[in-house]
């Protein structure tokens, strides 16, 4: 058989490899730890770990880097990075970027903690500013409810429940009950630190450098970028203005 004909035979095989990202559109990456119930229980501390939530912002600020993205958040074991409707990179091939972005998870958290990790990653796309507030605005809400059932869930356990005591009583309690439960316990969880029910932002923002000139000998200043890693975010609206801004910023 001819070279060529058996290459692009064998290339015509790779049936997404075709796939691409639709032109335009804003799109978000999430990267999601593998099987972490159970290797956030194994290594880390319940609900939650101090550790393991700089580890997590670490790998969000490395791909919100390699990607040059607009934003990313990260709340419990996920990560959720905004990409401009203009990036291009891997020519918006989603197995490549799918790929690439879990490796980069993966290769980051395990360098940082010592312990080998693995990330799966999937693809959103929004038509709009409004899709991309409403995604972020949807992810941060899942950040609180987790957080909730996390603290309660934990306080039941090492009261001395059973797994699946623990997850029976949550099942049949409402939001108010639960509040009630960690508060019976010393918890209240509108004061737990904020990066636990909200989760933590990541994002560029601009500052003014100040230089000296030696040639003309007088003080020179500059606008420089950097990246901002914040774990005081608003909620609700606040938090929506917010995404809606970072979006906007740079259309």
């Amino acid at each position: 058989m001819d070279a060529d004909r058996f290459e692009a035979a064998q290339r015509s095989r790779e049936w997404f490899h075709s796939l691409v990202l639709l032109p335009g559109a804003w799109t978000v990456i999430r990267v999601d730890g593998r099987s972490f119930s159970r290797f956030t229980e194994e290594h880390f501390d319940k609900p939650f770990d101090e550790r393991f939530g700089a580890l997590m912002a670490e790998t969000a600020q490395t791909l919100f880097t390699e990607l040059d993205a607009r934003y990313a958040y990260t709340e419990s074991d996920e990560i959720s990075i905004l990409l401009d409707p203009s990036f291009d990179m891997f020519g918006r091939e989603v197995e490549k970027l799918v790929s690439v972005t879990a490796g980069i998870a993966s290769a980051t958290f395990t360098h940082r903690a010592g312990i080998p990790a693995h990330f799966d990653s999937r693809i959103w796309m929004g038509a709009g500013v409004g899709d991309v507030v409403d995604y972020f605005s949807w992810r941060q809400a899942d950040a609180a409810r987790c957080a909730l059932n996390g603290w309660c869930y934990w306080t039941l356990r090492k009261e001395g429940k059973s797994a699946r005591a623990a997850t029976q009583a949550l099942a049949r309690s409402s939001k108010a009950d639960k509040h009630e439960l960690l508060f019976a316990h010393g918890v209240n969880f509108d004061e737990l630190p904020t990066w636990q029910r909200r989760g933590v932002g990541v994002w560029w923002e601009t500052f003014e450098r100040v230089g000296y000139d030696p040639v003309r000998e007088v003080e020179v200043s500059a606008v420089r970028r950097r990246v901002r890693v914040e774990r005081e975010l608003p909620m609700k609206d606040a938090y929506r203005a917010l995404i809606g801004t970072l979006a906007d910023s740079s259309s």
